[in-house]
Parts: structure tokens; C-alpha cells; sequence
């Protein structure tokens, strides 16, 4: 029977495609793990891996085992986790949490003080990432959950909605539109919208409501950029000229003048995206992931709302 370190070590082959990358992840000399995988081999009757190609990739045969490989040492995992929290009593442990970019920094602020002082004895690895890295880290179980815009594809996913946050326009100083009270989509100018860069959920939202086409976005004179921050964008817009999308979360973070003198809110229905905490079906860490869950929902700002508004027009993730 291979043992549990040799699976460990061929699955981080299999991530790293690398074997030199792999022994440093696993703390162990190339060699080492060189043979470890050998024998794992010549066990189980099983190429794991074709050594010809680079970067390194698994065999069609490959592949299953180390599905399998992955099933027993999520298993394990999980033996280990349950036979620890029977043990002390309390749950504790290390978690994995991604958060998408947009949302990390307004949310994060909100709830890591109170979390943590809540639950000293959770360890959490917080990253951010786009949404569909998070999806591909969560089906190879490298990570325990994500706080992302929803609805997402996705199989095998369990989607807790956390709140609901409108988007605001966000103008440059002295901009006519600053003298409407409610703005409508069909009143903002494509070449003055400053957008984030492709593969940010944020950015297909906007461009799906906006119903604008992905050639047109605004620039400064000979400078075209941009950015894969939200608040890159608000500060280039305050200074220069145009528009770009704003949360209200971030936008209720802004000091009141800045937020009367230039964000405005859109007409009925408003445009809204649905925050959501999400892990796999089969995860077991469900305690640290309603602590998670109550901790926001306790620390969120009393504008934003937990359920969706009559008012809302709650937008798709997805591309156009």
C-alpha cells in the first residue's frame, strides 16, 4: 500500500509540474522524493507521470490515481480534523479562504479583528484571487472556502449569500452628471469609463449592465490603462475626468464629502451584485465556516443589505 507521503509528494508534482519545485514544497531533496515516487510506481503498476514532457504532466492512468490519491488524503484530513475537535473540545485549526480582490478590500477590514479575537485558536490563510482561479483551487481542494460574487458554475459547490451591494457611479470632479440626484445606464458615456482589467467578476458585471462593448474604455489623453484596483480607479477618476462603477461598501467606506460630491446611486431597478461565502459539498471544517459566515454577518455595515431589495437588479457574473 503506498503510504501517505508518497501520495503528498506526487500530488505536488502534479501541481508544481516540476519535481525540483515539488521536493521544495515538500521540504525534501529532489532525489528523495525522486525515489519516493518510483516506488509508488512500480507498487501500484502506474505511470504517474510523463517525465518527456515540460512542464511535467500526469499519464492519462495518471490522472485517476491521483483523483484517488486526492480523495484518501482528503479523507485522512478530515479523520484527523474531526478526532482533534472531539479531543479539545472546540473547533481550531488552519482554513484556507480566497476572496475575490473587490471585495477583500472593503470586506476584510470589516471582520478579521472581530474573528480573530472570537476564535484564537483558528489559524486563517487568507488570498486574493480571481474568481476563476478560486474555482479551479476549490474542485482540486487546496482550498477550504471563498468569498466571491455569485451566482458561479461550478459543481459540487455550496453557495451561502452574505449580502447584497449595489454599485454607485463614481464621477470626476465638477462632472455634469454630479447635478442628477439618480442616474440612469443609459446616461453613462462608454469613453468615460474606467474599467479593471479582464478576469475580474467585477468588470464583466459592469459591462453586462452597462451593455458596453469591450473595445471602449476611457484614457487620459495618450494614456490608456487599466487597473486591477478598484481604488486605483476611483483615485484616477477624482483627479482626472469620466466614470467608473463602485460597491456601496466601498463607497460607505469614503469620507462624506468625497461620497456627496461625487458617487451618485442609479434609478430603480439598482444594479447589485450577490456576495457569497462558497465551499465544496463534502467539506467538513463547517464550523469555522459559520463562524466565518456569523462573524460578517455581525460586523457588516447597517447599509448593506443581508437580503436581496425589490429594488435590486441582482447582475450576473458571467462574461457576455
Amino acid at each position: 500500500m503506498p503510504s501517505l507521503v508518497q501520495l503528498q509528494y506526487a500530488l505536488a508534482v502534479e501541481e508544481h509540474r516540476h519535481f525540483g519545485k515539488a521536493a521544495r514544497a515538500c521540504h525534501v531533496s529532489q532525489p528523495t522524493l525522486s525515489q519516493q515516487l518510483q516506488k509508488l510506481e512500480d507498487e501500484a503498476g502506474v505511470i504517474l507521470f510523463d517525465r518527456t514532457k515540460k512542464p511535467i504532466l500526469p499519464t492519462g492512468e495518471g490522472s485517476m490515481y491521483l483523483e484517488q490519491a486526492r480523495a484518501v488524503l482528503r479523507e485522512h484530513e478530515k479523520l484527523a480534523y474531526v478526532s482533534k475537535q472531539t479531543r479539545s473540545g472546540a473547533f481550531s485549526g488552519e482554513f484556507r479562504l480566497a476572496v475575490i480582490p473587490t471585495v477583500a478590500s472593503d470586506l476584510l477590514p470589516v471582520f478579521l479583528r472581530p474573528f480573530s479575537a472570537a476564535y484564537p485558536a483558528v489559524t486563517l490563510h487568507i488570498e486574493e484571487l480571481k474568481t476563476e482561479t478560486i474555482l479551479n483551487e476549490l474542485a482540486q481542494d487546496r482550498l477550504d472556502g471563498a468569498i466571491l460574487a455569485t451566482p458561479v458554475e461550478g459543481e459540487g459547490l455550496k453557495v451561502h449569500p452574505l449580502y447584497y451591494e449595489p454599485f454607485l457611479v463614481y464621477l470626476s470632479s465638477g462632472h455634469p452628471l454630479l447635478k442628477e440626484e439618480r442616474l440612469g445606464r443609459d446616461q453613462l458615456d462608454a469613453s468615460e469609463m474606467w474599467l479593471l482589467q479582464d478576469g475580474h467578476c467585477f468588470k464583466d458585471q459592469v459591462l453586462n449592465y452597462c451593455a458596453r462593448g469591450r473595445g471602449t474604455a476611457a484614457s487620459s489623453g495618450n494614456v490608456h490603462f487599466r487597473s486591477g484596483s478598484l481604488d486605483t480607479l476611483r483615485r484616477l477618476v477624482r483627479n482626472n475626468r469620466g466614470h467608473t462603477l463602485i460597491p456601496a461598501m466601498m463607497a460607505h467606506s469614503l469620507p462624506a464629502e468625497e461620497r456627496r460630491g461625487h458617487v451618485r446611486p442609479f434609478r430603480d431597478p439598482r444594479p447589485t451584485r450577490e456576495v457569497s461565502l462558497i465551499y465544496r459539498r463534502d467539506h467538513w471544517k463547517l464550523p469555522i465556516l459559520k463562524a466565518i459566515e456569523k462573524t460578517i454577518g455581525e460586523h457588516l455595515p447597517k447599509a448593506i443589505p443581508r437580503r436581496p431589495e425589490k429594488s435590486f437588479k441582482v447582475l450576473d457574473v458571467s462574461p457576455r
